[in-house]
């Protein structure tokens, strides 16, 4: 007459592990169910009211120049071909020129950034050359461009 395991268990079930008095083990697995259930409804409840605690409270803020975002930050371009030749904000310069301009562009606003774009051929050596005369002329925030790959197209 036994029909499943039960945690107390008789002395005439023929189902179960026999023990010293011919008495049945409790049952030792946890019922995770209710705790799950538990924490879904407690999940969709913080969904639910998250947005309604974040807007609440109804503020009317004063008004103030001071918190207005400053003009978008300066930067030159410097480009540098595959031959060599050297462009400030597409215009060719040399070397002499180029530290002149810099110099002026530092003495407007030492923020500054220089974007350095360079062709890949362009050796290493002279990339650091024209990071020098930056750094010299006295902007030091100098920015790589480059290119992202081409996205792989789907099959």
């Amino acid at each position: 007459m036994a029909f499943g395991r039960s945690s107390l268990g008789s002395a005439a079930g023929g189902g179960g592990r026999a023990m010293g008095a011919g008495g049945q083990r409790p049952m030792s697995d946890i019922n995770v169910t209710p705790l799950v259930d538990v924490m879904l409804v407690l999940l969709v409840i913080f969904i639910i009211t998250a947005p309604l605690m974040a807007s609440s409270i109804r503020l009317d803020l004063p008004r103030t120049g001071a918190g207005t975002a400053n003009e978008t930050p300066r930067f030159v371009g410097l480009s540098v071909d595959a031959r060599g030749q050297t462009f400030l904000n597409d215009q060719p310069v040399t070397d002499e020129e180029l530290a002149t301009r810099l110099a002026q562009a530092a003495a407007a606003d030492r923020t500054t950034e220089v974007q350095l774009r360079a062709d890949q051929t362009v050796p290493y050596g002279r990339v650091v050359v024209l990071m020098g005369i930056a750094n010299k002329a006295g902007l030091n925030r100098i920015g790589f461009v480059t290119e992202a790959p081409p996205a792989d197209k789907p099959r």
